[in-house]
């Protein structure tokens, strides 16, 4: 990471009080606490942002406002106002294929099928950090539900406790932000 620079972390979900506490928004559910209880949200770059600074560090937390599908249309834009380098953006998101709760951490690779990255690598590339949250899939619980259905249906108490435990386990600097 450029230490000049700040890192933007972004979370990736979707707009709306209907996809609160819903799979697909583990993202916003990250950057919100990541961000702290105190931060001060606004709107620019079609995003909701917050600057945070700890330790000598800037960081700007971001919740695209275009739907998971066009995030890229948000953080391109933000990169390039805020001129951050590739190396110092840190994407959060949901991952079907980690049991509920589970966290990956990587830099680059493919969208593995998630349209939220495949959007962000379209708009800046694809060699930045990726947080995984893992949400797991119905097919390994045993439920005959549409992934797509899955994704947008909310979590039960126990997988939320889960995912909290995930978020609260979360440490920037580990991943050299």
């Amino acid at each position: 990471m450029q230490e000049n620079k700040p890192i933007l972390v972004v979370g990736l979900g979707n707009p709306g009080n209907e996809y609160a506490r819903t799979r697909h928004n583990v993202g916003f559910m990250a950057v919100t606490a990541l961000a702290g209880a105190d931060a001060s949200w606004r709107t620019e770059k079609k995003a909701q942002t917050a600057t945070v600074t700890r330790g000598g560090r800037k960081y700007i937390f971001v919740m695209p406002q275009t739907f998971m599908n066009n995030s890229g249309d948000a953080v391109g834009p933000l990169m390039a106002f805020y001129k951050i380098p590739l190396e110092n953006l840190v994407v959060i998101h949901d991952d079907m294929d980690l049991k509920i709760g589970e966290r990956r951490h990587k830099i680059g690779g493919g969208s593995a099928g998630h349209n939220g990255i495949r959007s962000i690598d379209a708009a800046v590339g694809a060699n930045y950090h990726r947080l995984r949250i893992g949400i797991g899939h119905p097919r390994d619980l045993g439920l005959p539900i549409n992934p797509a259905d899955w994704v947008l249906g909310k979590f039960s108490d126990e997988q939320i406790a889960a995912i909290n435990a995930a978020i609260d386990g979360i440490d920037l600097e580990s991943l050299g932000a």
